[in-house]
């Protein structure tokens, strides 16, 4: 029997976009929800919720998730830091995929970024360069801030470490630095480049998108495995088989 999936955000450019790509893998929308409608009327009739929304939905819907026991993949960014951890022990309630980005080369990307980090050491300064079209709400991008997260663990590092941007007399960069520019203009889908620059050389991993179904067909994918676990969170790393 094909994998029954809730969308919410449905009227947005991921929702239309995963709608798109449930017709392409097969796969059944037992409802299209957005802003205004009420997803406990239409949640027994899925396996899992894909969320693409905002972040004031991700609370009620994770409470509705864990009522009814449905599983959950959450691509919705932009949660301040004191409400995702909340959230994030809600969510461990259900088989859940939480992550800021479901392209498989960007997960690629976050695993190279993590050996590079640990590889080339504190004698290269990090700095995370994203841009996103000119509708996008938040900065930086739920991509670039698991970048982050990546660079901050791989370095021992905690996140007044972070520099957003640069102005004024600013000083030497410190060693400890790790900087972080968002640029919005355009149509663009999403990219995103890590920089380790040394003193001689500097090694650059860039990942470009051009086509928002990538983000669509991995959240997809996502709530496929998602749907066969236990409860808990996880990450596209999981669902690709990247950790370890």
């Amino acid at each position: 029997m094909s994998l029954s999936v809730l969308i919410n955000g449905a009227k947005g450019r991921m929702g239309q976009a995963l709608i798109k790509a449930a017709k392409e893998l097969d796969l059944a929308v037992a409802a299209a929800i957005d802003q205004g409608d009420n997803p406990a009327t239409v949640i027994t009739r899925c396996d899992v919720i894909v969320d693409f929304s905002s972040p004031a939905a991700t609370g009620p819907l994770l409470e509705l998730a864990v009522a009814h026991r449905k599983a959950m993949v959450i691509g919705t960014t932009g949660h301040p830091a004191p409400s995702k951890a909340e959230l994030l022990k809600l969510a461990s309630r259900v088989p859940c995929v939480w992550a800021g980005n479901f392209s498989v080369g960007v997960n690629l990307l976050f695993a190279l970024t993590r050996r590079a980090t640990a590889a080339l050491g504190t004698g290269y300064d990090i700095e995370v360069v994203e841009m996103h079209h000119r509708f996008k709400k938040d900065a930086p991008s739920g991509t670039a801030e698991r970048l982050l997260e990546v660079i901050l663990e791989e370095r021992k590092l905690g996140a007044d470490a972070l520099r957003h941007g640069r102005r004024g007399i600013t000083g030497e960069r410190q060693p400890t630095e790790v900087g972080v520019h968002a640029l919005r203009g355009g149509d663009v889908v999403g990219d995103h480049t890590v920089i380790f620059a040394g003193l001689g050389e500097r090694v650059e991993l860039s990942h470009k998108a051009s086509d928002r179904a990538i983000f669509a067909r991995g959240a997809l994918r996502a709530a496929q495995w998602v749907s066969e676990q236990k409860p808990g969170v996880y990450d596209m790393q999981d669902v690709l088989g990247l950790k370890g």
